[in-house]
Order: C-alpha cells, then sequence, then structure tokens
C-alpha cells in the first residue's frame, strides 16, 4: 500500500507540474494569438483578409498535428532546449508548442462572443487598436476566457497523460510502465481516479471563477 501511495504520489506532482508550467505558458500566448486573430477577423476592428488567412491557416495546421506525432517531430527542439527527449521537463516543451494554437482558437472564440455594438462604440469615440483590445475586448470577455482556459488546463492534463506514452512522466507515464506493463490494476484504477479527480476540481474552479468575473 505504501509503494502504491509512493508511486502515485510522485506521478501526481510530475503531472501538475506539466500542467501548471505548460498551461499559463499557453495561456498567455494563445491570447496573443487569439487577439491577433480577433482584430484581423472580417469583423474585427482592423480588418485583413490576407493576415487573417495567413494566421488562420498556421493555427489550424499546428492543430491538425496528433500529439504524439507532435512530441516526436519536437524531439530535436525539445533535446536543444532541455538536453534530454525524456522525462517531465522534456514533456512540457511539446505541451506548450502543441497547446498554443488550440488555446489561440478558444481565445478567438472567447473574444469574438463580445458585443460588437460595444467594439464600434469604442472605436467610434477614438480608442486605438490596442486600446480597444486591452479595454474592451479582454474585459468584456474575461468571464468566457477564463472557462475556455479551463478547457485548456483540462486538456493539458490529458496531453499530459499521452506525454506517458514516450517516456514523459507523470500519471501516464505511470499508468504505462506500472499499471499495464507490470499487470498492476491497483496503480491503473489509482492514475484513472486522480485524473478524474483533477478534471472534476479544475472544472469546478473554473466555473466559480467563471461567474463571479461575470458582469451580465
Amino acid at each position: 500500500m505504501s509503494d502504491l501511495i509512493a508511486l502515485l504520489e510522485r506521478g501526481t506532482i510530475e503531472t501538475l507540474l506539466m500542467v501548471g508550467v505548460a498551461a499559463p505558458a499557453c495561456a498567455l500566448s494563445g491570447l496573443a494569438v487569439g487577439l491577433l486573430l480577433t482584430v484581423t477577423h472580417p469583423t474585427g476592428i482592423a480588418p485583413s483578409r490576407s493576415l487573417y488567412q495567413a494566421f488562420s491557416a498556421i493555427t489550424n495546421i499546428s492543430r491538425s498535428i496528433p500529439f504524439l506525432i507532435l512530441i516526436v517531430l519536437l524531439l530535436p527542439v525539445t533535446r536543444f532546449l532541455v538536453g534530454t527527449s525524456i522525462g517531465t521537463a522534456a514533456a512540457i516543451v511539446p505541451l506548450i508548442l502543441g497547446g498554443i494554437p488550440y488555446a489561440g482558437r478558444l481565445a478567438e472564440s472567447a473574444l469574438l462572443e463580445v458585443d460588437p455594438g460595444l467594439i464600434e462604440a469604442v472605436v467610434a469615440m477614438g480608442a486605438t487598436t490596442r486600446q480597444a483590445m486591452f479595454k474592451a475586448y479582454l474585459p468584456e470577455a474575461l468571464p468566457s476566457l477564463f472557462r475556455a482556459f479551463t478547457v485548456l488546463a483540462i486538456t493539458m492534463i490529458n496531453f499530459s497523460a499521452m506525454a506517458g506514452a514516450v517516456g514523459g512522466g507523470g500519471l501516464g507515464d505511470l499508468a504505462i510502465r506500472y499499471g499495464y506493463q507490470r499487470f498492476r490494476i491497483d496503480v491503473l484504477v489509482g492514475t484513472v481516479l486522480i485524473l478524474i479527480a483533477l478534471v472534476q476540481g479544475l472544472q469546478v474552479g473554473g466555473n466559480l471563477l467563471a461567474r463571479r468575473l461575470d458582469r451580465r
């Protein structure tokens, strides 16, 4: 029993470390991508068909690559940045790079929910593009952004579990090496229960925070 607890504790800490670093990095980078997509959108405040199509194509292509394949493709980049291609630190690199386009689309969807009439009024009063982004878009979209980034954090947990298939550490690695390969059902059940608890905790916390920020 003590062996099981020690294994689960180590796997949980590694998963939380991966998600704790990757999710905020993806959220901030994805927010920048989402803002670019929103303002250059045909209905945006600085519409540019060519720029929007270029940003959109890059985002869509990046999202089309399955995460496990992305990990393999990024092995040289991972080795260059962290000096190794296995372990928790190595898994963070593809988690961030793979999560940014997904976060960008989530942010774009949240920002496009802002009332266009409000944005038009802000621009009519002389606001610059930068002012409209930070004084209108972001404050109004904040509840939707928190809901979107809650989904992002949950996706990062799923991705971190998949990273375990290639030695990424965390609960996924634990489930494969001990639960599957060594036929330890107790480890498999424990990892699943912890993953469920993490996802539910994030979802409940994200929803509560979004409701508090919602001024409507």
